[in-house]
């Protein structure tokens, strides 16, 4: 005799299930848009095969509201799309080359940053703006560290330092700031979905 259970009937388990892998699968997609987008606000710098671009604060907010699986499925998604061809890396690039060009090491980080950051943001460290920038430079420095190894077999150490890293650290403090300050509202905003 089979006991009988208070718990949801398994047709509307079934639908919650299927509603929520649903809504994941658009928000991952969603998602790798914005960081597309954010790659194409992109500035040339004088020296460096490196641009300066908008791709960091995506990840890393990617990341933070999304957290660490589906910010990671995000930019991997990203980088699949970079790969077939869609032009979505920086300046509008895209296809395998882009992975093996000087600049692949940032990309190949950016799973690996938006876990990270979400990874902080689930243990809650997006509940102060101190402890979101602190887990936001953390995520910064795995992109900083895959983007200066990978230049550095390019340039060498010191080459990688002074045209893939140091040109950008201002820069990206101000991005991580603004990103810890939007924060909270991008939080809500995906707690309601």
């Amino acid at each position: 005799m089979k006991a009988k259970t208070t718990s949801i009937p398994a047709a509307l388990l079934t639908r919650i299930v299927r509603g929520r892998a649903a809504l994941d699968v658009l928000l991952v997609v969603a998602a790798s848009a914005i960081i597309a987008i954010a790659a194409q606000i992109a500035i040339p710098i004088p020296g460096t095969v490196v641009p300066l671009t908008m791709q960091p604060l995506a990840v890393l907010l990617v990341g933070v509201t999304l957290g660490s699986t589906r910010g990671a499925a995000a930019a991997a998604l990203y980088l699949l799309e970079g790969f077939s061809g869609m032009p979505v890396f920086a300046q509008g690039h895209g296809g395998a080359i882009w992975l093996a060009g000087p600049t692949a090491g940032y990309l190949f980080s950016y799973p690996f940053a938006a876990f990270v950051a979400g990874w902080f943001s689930e243990r809650g460290w997006g509940s102060t703006t101190i402890r979101a920038i602190a887990g936001m430079l953390v995520a910064l420095g795995v992109i900083y560290l895959g983007g200066w190894s990978w230049l550095a077999a390019f340039a060498g150490a010191k080459g990688a330092w002074l045209g893939g890293v140091r040109p950008f650290i201002l820069a990206d403090i101000l991005k991580v700031a603004i990103g810890a300050s939007l924060l909270p509202q991008l939080q809500r905003l995906i707690s309601r979905i």
